[in-house]
Protein backbone atom coordinates (compact mmCIF):
# COMPACT_ATOMS: atom_id res chain seq x y z
CA UNK A 1 0.00 0.00 0.00
CA UNK A 2 2.60 2.63 1.09
CA UNK A 3 4.34 2.10 -2.79
CA UNK A 4 0.71 2.77 -4.17
CA UNK A 5 0.45 5.90 -2.12
CA UNK A 6 3.75 7.18 -3.25
CA UNK A 7 2.78 5.89 -6.62
CA UNK A 8 -0.15 8.36 -6.59
CA UNK A 9 0.80 11.03 -4.63
CA UNK A 10 -0.22 10.22 -1.48
CA UNK A 11 -4.43 9.13 -2.59
CA UNK A 12 -5.30 5.86 -1.92
CA UNK A 13 -6.65 3.98 -5.25
CA UNK A 14 -10.16 4.54 -3.89
CA UNK A 15 -9.34 8.54 -3.85
CA UNK A 16 -7.88 8.46 -7.16
CA UNK A 17 -10.37 6.42 -8.91
CA UNK A 18 -12.71 8.71 -7.41
CA UNK A 19 -11.60 11.74 -8.03
CA UNK A 20 -9.33 11.67 -10.79
CA UNK A 21 -9.55 8.99 -13.08
CA UNK A 22 -11.60 9.53 -15.98
CA UNK A 23 -12.37 13.23 -14.78
CA UNK A 24 -8.92 15.45 -13.96
CA UNK A 25 -5.25 15.06 -14.40
CA UNK A 26 -3.60 14.61 -11.70
CA UNK A 27 0.46 15.80 -11.72
CA UNK A 28 2.20 13.40 -9.46
CA UNK A 29 6.23 14.75 -7.86
CA UNK A 30 8.35 11.24 -7.52
CA UNK A 31 5.45 8.76 -8.09
CA UNK A 32 8.46 6.38 -8.80
CA UNK A 33 11.43 7.57 -6.80
CA UNK A 34 14.66 7.82 -8.75
CA UNK A 35 13.42 6.01 -11.69
CA UNK A 36 15.40 6.88 -14.41
CA UNK A 37 13.92 4.32 -16.74
CA UNK A 38 14.65 0.90 -18.35
CA UNK A 39 16.32 1.51 -21.31
CA UNK A 40 19.34 4.08 -23.00
CA UNK A 41 17.78 6.31 -25.79
CA UNK A 42 20.77 4.17 -27.94
CA UNK A 43 18.91 0.96 -26.65
CA UNK A 44 15.31 2.36 -27.50
CA UNK A 45 16.46 3.38 -31.00
CA UNK A 46 17.40 -0.25 -31.73
CA UNK A 47 14.49 -1.81 -30.83
CA UNK A 48 12.71 0.96 -32.90
CA UNK A 49 14.33 -0.89 -36.02
CA UNK A 50 13.97 -4.26 -35.12
CA UNK A 51 11.46 -6.33 -37.10
CA UNK A 52 8.21 -6.36 -35.31
CA UNK A 53 8.44 -2.93 -33.55
CA UNK A 54 5.57 -0.41 -33.08
CA UNK A 55 7.63 2.95 -34.26
CA UNK A 56 7.12 5.87 -35.03
CA UNK A 57 9.20 9.24 -35.94
CA UNK A 58 8.13 12.59 -35.79
CA UNK A 59 9.88 15.09 -37.34
CA UNK A 60 9.10 18.97 -36.80
CA UNK A 61 10.94 21.93 -39.13
CA UNK A 62 9.44 25.57 -39.31
CA UNK A 63 5.92 24.32 -37.73
CA UNK A 64 4.88 21.60 -39.49
CA UNK A 65 5.25 17.96 -38.56
CA UNK A 66 5.91 15.02 -40.48
CA UNK A 67 5.79 11.47 -39.47
CA UNK A 68 7.25 7.80 -41.05
CA UNK A 69 6.44 4.62 -39.48
CA UNK A 70 8.78 1.29 -39.32
CA UNK A 71 10.25 -0.13 -40.62
CA UNK A 72 12.79 1.88 -39.32
CA UNK A 73 17.33 1.94 -39.96
CA UNK A 74 19.55 3.32 -37.68
CA UNK A 75 21.02 5.72 -40.22
CA UNK A 76 16.96 7.00 -39.98
CA UNK A 77 17.62 8.80 -36.87
CA UNK A 78 20.78 11.13 -37.75
CA UNK A 79 21.64 13.94 -40.05
CA UNK A 80 17.84 16.41 -38.57
CA UNK A 81 19.73 19.39 -38.67
CA UNK A 82 17.63 21.93 -36.90
CA UNK A 83 14.88 20.29 -37.06
CA UNK A 84 13.27 18.84 -33.64
CA UNK A 85 12.19 15.40 -33.59
CA UNK A 86 11.35 12.10 -31.69
CA UNK A 87 10.86 8.28 -31.98
CA UNK A 88 7.82 6.63 -30.13
CA UNK A 89 8.08 2.65 -29.69
CA UNK A 90 4.82 1.22 -28.35
CA UNK A 91 4.70 -2.20 -27.03
CA UNK A 92 8.20 -2.10 -25.44
CA UNK A 93 6.51 -4.38 -22.11
CA UNK A 94 6.35 -7.06 -25.04
CA UNK A 95 10.48 -7.09 -25.56
CA UNK A 96 11.25 -6.45 -21.87
CA UNK A 97 10.53 -8.08 -18.91
CA UNK A 98 11.29 -4.60 -16.77
CA UNK A 99 8.99 -3.06 -18.72
CA UNK A 100 6.07 -5.59 -18.04
CA UNK A 101 7.23 -5.77 -14.11
CA UNK A 102 6.87 -1.53 -14.43
CA UNK A 103 2.87 -2.11 -15.85
CA UNK A 104 2.47 -4.54 -12.52
CA UNK A 105 2.31 -0.75 -10.63
CA UNK A 106 -1.06 0.03 -12.28
CA UNK A 107 -2.63 -3.59 -11.34
CA UNK A 108 -5.63 -1.27 -10.00
CA UNK A 109 -6.39 -1.02 -13.43
CA UNK A 110 -8.10 -4.20 -14.68
CA UNK A 111 -6.27 -5.90 -17.30
CA UNK A 112 -8.75 -5.84 -20.05
CA UNK A 113 -8.33 -1.79 -19.84
CA UNK A 114 -4.18 -1.87 -20.26
CA UNK A 115 -3.09 -1.15 -23.76
CA UNK A 116 0.65 -1.18 -23.06
CA UNK A 117 3.69 0.70 -22.20
CA UNK A 118 5.33 3.52 -25.06
CA UNK A 119 8.52 4.53 -24.56
CA UNK A 120 9.57 7.70 -26.48
CA UNK A 121 12.99 9.79 -26.76
CA UNK A 122 13.47 13.23 -27.81
CA UNK A 123 16.19 15.85 -27.88
CA UNK A 124 15.63 19.28 -27.10
CA UNK A 125 12.55 20.77 -28.46
CA UNK A 126 11.45 17.56 -29.60
CA UNK A 127 7.84 16.54 -29.18
CA UNK A 128 4.51 15.47 -31.23
CA UNK A 129 2.84 18.62 -30.93
CA UNK A 130 -0.98 19.61 -28.90
CA UNK A 131 -2.72 17.01 -29.62
CA UNK A 132 -5.34 14.93 -27.11
CA UNK A 133 -6.10 10.92 -27.02
CA UNK A 134 -9.47 9.45 -26.64
CA UNK A 135 -8.06 6.94 -23.93
CA UNK A 136 -6.40 7.37 -20.41
CA UNK A 137 -2.39 7.87 -20.19
CA UNK A 138 -0.22 7.85 -17.16
CA UNK A 139 3.13 10.04 -18.52
CA UNK A 140 6.20 8.97 -16.28
CA UNK A 141 9.16 10.72 -16.73
CA UNK A 142 12.30 8.54 -17.42
CA UNK A 143 15.64 10.60 -18.17
CA UNK A 144 15.81 14.07 -18.63
CA UNK A 145 13.30 16.62 -18.43
CA UNK A 146 10.37 17.71 -20.68
CA UNK A 147 7.61 20.21 -20.33
CA UNK A 148 3.89 19.30 -20.43
CA UNK A 149 1.33 21.92 -20.92
CA UNK A 150 -2.20 20.75 -20.61
CA UNK A 151 -5.79 22.12 -21.32
CA UNK A 152 -9.24 20.70 -20.88
CA UNK A 153 -10.59 23.11 -23.57
CA UNK A 154 -13.80 22.03 -24.94
CA UNK A 155 -12.00 22.63 -28.67
CA UNK A 156 -10.68 20.00 -30.25
CA UNK A 157 -10.51 21.42 -33.95
CA UNK A 158 -7.72 20.00 -35.90
CA UNK A 159 -4.97 20.96 -37.60
CA UNK A 160 -6.02 20.45 -41.50
CA UNK A 161 -3.78 18.29 -43.28
CA UNK A 162 -1.49 17.71 -40.65
CA UNK A 163 0.12 13.76 -40.65
CA UNK A 164 -0.64 14.27 -36.71
CA UNK A 165 -3.84 15.15 -34.60
CA UNK A 166 -3.10 18.43 -33.83
CA UNK A 167 -4.92 20.67 -32.20
CA UNK A 168 -5.92 23.83 -34.25
CA UNK A 169 -5.73 26.51 -31.44
CA UNK A 170 -4.11 24.96 -28.05
CA UNK A 171 -4.72 27.21 -24.74
CA UNK A 172 -2.31 26.35 -22.29
CA UNK A 173 -3.68 26.13 -18.97
CA UNK A 174 -1.45 24.91 -16.92
CA UNK A 175 2.58 23.69 -17.51
CA UNK A 176 4.80 21.92 -15.68
CA UNK A 177 8.33 20.08 -16.17
CA UNK A 178 8.98 16.82 -15.36
CA UNK A 179 11.89 14.92 -13.94
CA UNK A 180 13.08 11.27 -13.61
CA UNK A 181 10.29 9.80 -11.69
CA UNK A 182 7.50 12.17 -11.69
CA UNK A 183 4.42 11.40 -13.59
CA UNK A 184 1.60 13.13 -15.06
CA UNK A 185 -1.80 10.93 -15.47
CA UNK A 186 -4.41 12.12 -18.01
CA UNK A 187 -7.79 11.79 -18.52
CA UNK A 188 -8.94 11.04 -22.15
CA UNK A 189 -9.51 14.18 -24.27
CA UNK A 190 -7.53 16.68 -22.01
CA UNK A 191 -5.07 18.67 -24.21
CA UNK A 192 -1.33 18.23 -23.83
CA UNK A 193 2.01 19.34 -25.11
CA UNK A 194 4.99 17.34 -24.23
CA UNK A 195 8.43 19.50 -24.98
CA UNK A 196 12.17 18.11 -24.18
CA UNK A 197 13.35 20.29 -22.35
CA UNK A 198 16.95 18.39 -22.87
CA UNK A 199 17.64 14.71 -24.05
CA UNK A 200 14.49 12.95 -22.20
CA UNK A 201 12.43 9.77 -22.58
CA UNK A 202 9.23 9.55 -21.62
CA UNK A 203 7.17 6.24 -20.56
CA UNK A 204 3.32 6.29 -21.26
CA UNK A 205 1.26 3.59 -19.88
CA UNK A 206 -1.96 3.96 -21.75
CA UNK A 207 -5.34 2.07 -21.57
CA UNK A 208 -8.16 0.68 -24.10
CA UNK A 209 -11.36 2.68 -25.01
CA UNK A 210 -13.42 0.69 -27.52
CA UNK A 211 -15.63 2.25 -29.66
CA UNK A 212 -19.19 1.05 -29.21
CA UNK A 213 -19.51 0.54 -32.70
CA UNK A 214 -16.20 -1.09 -33.03
CA UNK A 215 -17.75 -3.95 -30.46
CA UNK A 216 -20.99 -3.89 -32.24
CA UNK A 217 -19.65 -5.01 -35.30
CA UNK A 218 -16.94 -7.38 -33.43
CA UNK A 219 -19.59 -8.85 -31.53
CA UNK A 220 -21.61 -9.85 -34.95
CA UNK A 221 -18.88 -11.60 -36.18
CA UNK A 222 -18.45 -13.44 -33.27
CA UNK A 223 -21.86 -14.85 -33.72
CA UNK A 224 -21.87 -15.38 -36.87
CA UNK A 225 -19.75 -18.82 -36.35
CA UNK A 226 -22.28 -19.74 -33.33
CA UNK A 227 -25.70 -18.76 -34.68
CA UNK A 228 -28.19 -21.48 -36.08
CA UNK A 229 -31.25 -20.70 -37.90
CA UNK A 230 -33.16 -23.35 -38.63
CA UNK A 231 -35.42 -24.07 -42.15
CA UNK A 232 -35.27 -22.67 -45.56
CA UNK A 233 -37.48 -20.06 -47.09
CA UNK A 234 -40.51 -21.06 -48.48
CA UNK A 235 -43.74 -20.15 -49.72
CA UNK A 236 -45.77 -22.71 -50.83
CA UNK A 237 -48.87 -20.19 -50.41
CA UNK A 238 -47.40 -18.16 -52.74
CA UNK A 239 -50.06 -15.16 -54.69
CA UNK A 240 -49.62 -13.22 -57.79
CA UNK A 241 -48.40 -9.76 -57.44
CA UNK A 242 -49.30 -6.76 -59.53
CA UNK A 243 -45.52 -5.57 -59.47
CA UNK A 244 -43.24 -8.59 -59.54
CA UNK A 245 -40.16 -5.91 -58.55
CA UNK A 246 -41.96 -5.41 -55.34
CA UNK A 247 -40.67 -7.84 -52.09
CA UNK A 248 -43.82 -8.39 -50.47
CA UNK A 249 -44.79 -8.41 -46.85
CA UNK A 250 -45.60 -11.35 -46.35
CA UNK A 251 -41.69 -12.34 -47.60
CA UNK A 252 -40.47 -10.00 -44.97
CA UNK A 253 -42.05 -11.40 -41.89
CA UNK A 254 -40.94 -14.72 -43.32
CA UNK A 255 -37.32 -13.60 -43.14
CA UNK A 256 -38.34 -11.50 -39.75
CA UNK A 257 -39.53 -14.94 -38.51
CA UNK A 258 -35.97 -16.10 -39.28
CA UNK A 259 -33.56 -13.87 -37.88
CA UNK A 260 -35.39 -13.28 -34.49
CA UNK A 261 -34.28 -16.58 -33.60
CA UNK A 262 -30.70 -15.22 -33.24
CA UNK A 263 -29.88 -15.08 -29.64
CA UNK A 264 -27.51 -14.85 -27.79
CA UNK A 265 -26.95 -13.71 -23.46
CA UNK A 266 -24.87 -12.51 -20.81
CA UNK A 267 -22.57 -15.45 -21.53
CA UNK A 268 -21.92 -14.83 -25.02
CA UNK A 269 -21.41 -11.49 -24.66
CA UNK A 270 -18.84 -12.28 -21.89
CA UNK A 271 -16.85 -14.73 -23.69
CA UNK A 272 -16.93 -12.36 -26.79
CA UNK A 273 -15.55 -9.78 -24.36
CA UNK A 274 -12.85 -11.89 -23.02
CA UNK A 275 -11.82 -13.27 -26.24
CA UNK A 276 -11.94 -9.48 -28.16
CA UNK A 277 -10.07 -7.48 -25.50
CA UNK A 278 -7.07 -10.68 -25.10
CA UNK A 279 -6.84 -10.64 -29.02
CA UNK A 280 -3.21 -9.91 -29.91
CA UNK A 281 -3.17 -6.92 -32.32
CA UNK A 282 -2.30 -7.44 -35.90
CA UNK A 283 1.60 -7.66 -35.58
CA UNK A 284 1.75 -9.64 -32.65
CA UNK A 285 3.25 -13.31 -33.45
CA UNK A 286 4.14 -15.88 -31.09
CA UNK A 287 7.11 -17.63 -31.42
CA UNK A 288 6.51 -21.83 -30.87
CA UNK A 289 9.35 -23.62 -29.15
CA UNK A 290 12.28 -24.80 -32.30
CA UNK A 291 12.44 -28.37 -30.54
CA UNK A 292 8.89 -28.30 -28.03
CA UNK A 293 10.26 -31.06 -24.76
CA UNK A 294 7.85 -33.87 -24.63
CA UNK A 295 4.66 -33.53 -22.31
CA UNK A 296 6.37 -35.58 -19.53
CA UNK A 297 9.57 -32.89 -19.53
CA UNK A 298 7.39 -30.03 -19.51
CA UNK A 299 5.24 -31.56 -16.76
CA UNK A 300 8.38 -31.95 -15.02
CA UNK A 301 9.53 -28.18 -15.30
CA UNK A 302 5.40 -27.33 -14.03
CA UNK A 303 6.11 -29.37 -11.10
CA UNK A 304 9.43 -27.66 -9.94
CA UNK A 305 9.33 -24.46 -11.49
CA UNK A 306 6.22 -23.44 -12.67
CA UNK A 307 5.23 -21.12 -15.74
CA UNK A 308 4.93 -17.38 -17.02
CA UNK A 309 3.25 -15.59 -19.60
CA UNK A 310 5.01 -14.71 -22.83
CA UNK A 311 5.84 -11.10 -22.91
CA UNK A 312 3.88 -10.83 -25.52
CA UNK A 313 0.48 -12.71 -23.64
CA UNK A 314 -2.98 -11.52 -22.72
CA UNK A 315 -4.65 -13.63 -20.21
CA UNK A 316 -7.41 -12.59 -18.86
CA UNK A 317 -10.88 -14.09 -16.76
CA UNK A 318 -14.32 -14.11 -15.96
CA UNK A 319 -16.67 -16.27 -14.13
CA UNK A 320 -14.72 -19.85 -14.68
CA UNK A 321 -13.67 -19.14 -18.37
CA UNK A 322 -9.98 -18.16 -18.86
CA UNK A 323 -8.77 -15.94 -22.04
CA UNK A 324 -5.93 -16.01 -23.85
CA UNK A 325 -4.90 -14.54 -27.08
CA UNK A 326 -8.59 -14.34 -28.30
CA UNK A 327 -8.91 -18.06 -27.08
CA UNK A 328 -11.04 -19.23 -24.69
CA UNK A 329 -11.37 -22.36 -22.39
CA UNK A 330 -13.28 -23.35 -19.72
CA UNK A 331 -11.73 -25.24 -16.58
CA UNK A 332 -12.39 -27.94 -14.31
CA UNK A 333 -13.72 -25.66 -11.38
CA UNK A 334 -10.50 -26.92 -8.73
CA UNK A 335 -8.18 -25.46 -11.89
CA UNK A 336 -9.51 -22.03 -12.36
CA UNK A 337 -7.91 -20.63 -9.06
CA UNK A 338 -4.20 -21.34 -10.84
CA UNK A 339 -4.85 -19.85 -13.80
CA UNK A 340 -6.83 -16.95 -12.23
CA UNK A 341 -3.39 -16.73 -10.60
CA UNK A 342 -0.96 -16.92 -13.65
CA UNK A 343 -3.80 -14.08 -14.96
CA UNK A 344 -3.00 -11.90 -12.22
CA UNK A 345 0.38 -12.17 -11.74
CA UNK A 346 1.99 -13.18 -14.70
CA UNK A 347 3.52 -16.09 -13.58
CA UNK A 348 2.34 -19.50 -11.66
CA UNK A 349 5.01 -21.13 -9.00
CA UNK A 350 5.76 -25.02 -8.50
CA UNK A 351 2.76 -26.68 -9.88
CA UNK A 352 2.59 -30.01 -7.94
CA UNK A 353 -1.24 -30.58 -7.87
CA UNK A 354 -2.98 -29.60 -10.88
CA UNK A 355 -5.45 -31.78 -13.34
CA UNK A 356 -4.35 -33.77 -16.33
CA UNK A 357 -6.73 -31.71 -18.42
CA UNK A 358 -5.11 -27.98 -17.20
CA UNK A 359 -1.47 -29.72 -17.57
CA UNK A 360 -2.34 -30.87 -21.26
CA UNK A 361 -3.21 -27.61 -21.65
CA UNK A 362 -0.43 -25.56 -20.50
CA UNK A 363 1.31 -28.00 -22.70
CA UNK A 364 -0.83 -26.99 -25.77
CA UNK A 365 0.20 -23.10 -24.49
CA UNK A 366 3.56 -23.68 -24.42
CA UNK A 367 3.56 -25.46 -28.08
CA UNK A 368 1.43 -22.13 -29.26
CA UNK A 369 4.74 -19.78 -27.90
CA UNK A 370 2.21 -18.71 -25.62
CA UNK A 371 3.75 -19.22 -22.03
CA UNK A 372 7.06 -20.96 -21.10
CA UNK A 373 8.65 -23.10 -18.30
CA UNK A 374 9.85 -20.18 -15.49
Amino acid sequence: MKNQLTLLGGLTVQEFLRDYWQKKPLLIRQAIPAFEGLLDPQQLLALACTEDAQARLVTQSRGKFDLRHAPFEPGDFAGFGKAKWTVLVQGVNHHLPEAAALLKHFSFIPHARLDDLMVSYAPKGGGVGPHFDSYDVFLLQGAGHRRWQISTQADRSLVEGAPLRILKDFRVEQEWVLEAGDMLYLPPHCGHNGIAEDDCMTYSIGFRTPAYQELAEQFLVYLQDRIEVEGMYADPDLETQKHPSEISAAMLRQVEQAIKQVRWDREDIANFYGCYMSEPKPHIFFDAPERPVSLAKFSQALQKRGVQLDLKSQMLCHAGWIFINGEAFRPESRDYPLLRALADERNLPALADCTDELREQLYQWYRDGYIYPA
